[in-house]
């Protein structure tokens, strides 16, 4: 059985996520889509609500499963029985990124493969970060996450004041449509 491993914060899944998990779990047996619990960046979500937000986005995938981990990806990669790591790619910024990370997980784990899928055409502009950015402005997220992460979104954000400024926003808007 072929197993691969799709890790990431997942701050929160996204279609652009969903894309590539369902995309993935068409080509191997079994794909786990592991939740990094504490990346070394600002998490608007818990490890849990990750999880949990996570596990229904990919209710009706049956070889799909979601596990939070810490620690090196590459130990998790080894734990759940797999030698094989996905990432998603959206644009140059992603490539240079996510080639700096492969050629050390490549030094420490020489027997783990990456596999790099290019996130669909819809997909290329998303990312967590500027999601949460709109999501906090209330912007519509149509199209961007499931409904249930929206509804997420809007609940958590509810209670958490804004601190995005609408300038920052709108030109990160701008250099995406053009």
């Amino acid at each position: 059985m072929t197993i691969a491993v799709y890790p990431g914060s997942f701050d929160p899944i996204t279609n652009g996520h969903l894309d590539i998990i369902k995309r993935v779990s068409a080509l191997f047996d079994k794909l786990v889509i592991g939740v990094y619990e504490n990346p070394d960046k600002p998490l608007l979500f818990s490890p849990k609500e990750r999880v949990k937000l996570a596990e229904e986005a990919v209710t009706g995938l049956p070889n799909v499963c979601v596990e939070p981990y810490s620690g090196l990806t590459i130990e998790f990669v080894r734990k759940v029985g797999s030698k094989l790591m996905i990432r998603g790619l959206r644009a140059n910024s992603d490539f240079e990124h996510e080639f700096e990370m492969a050629l050390m997980n490549k030094n420490l784990a020489p027997d783990i493969e990456l596999v790099c899928l290019m996130a669909s055409c819809q997909y290329q502009f998303l990312s967590s970060k500027l999601l949460k950015e709109v999501a906090a402005l209330g912007g519509c997220l149509d199209g961007m996450v499931p409904d249930h992460v929206a509804a997420a979104l809007k609940e958590k954000l509810s209670t958490k004041p804004s601190t995005v400024p609408m300038r920052k926003v709108e030109a990160k808007i701008k250099r995406v449509k053009n």
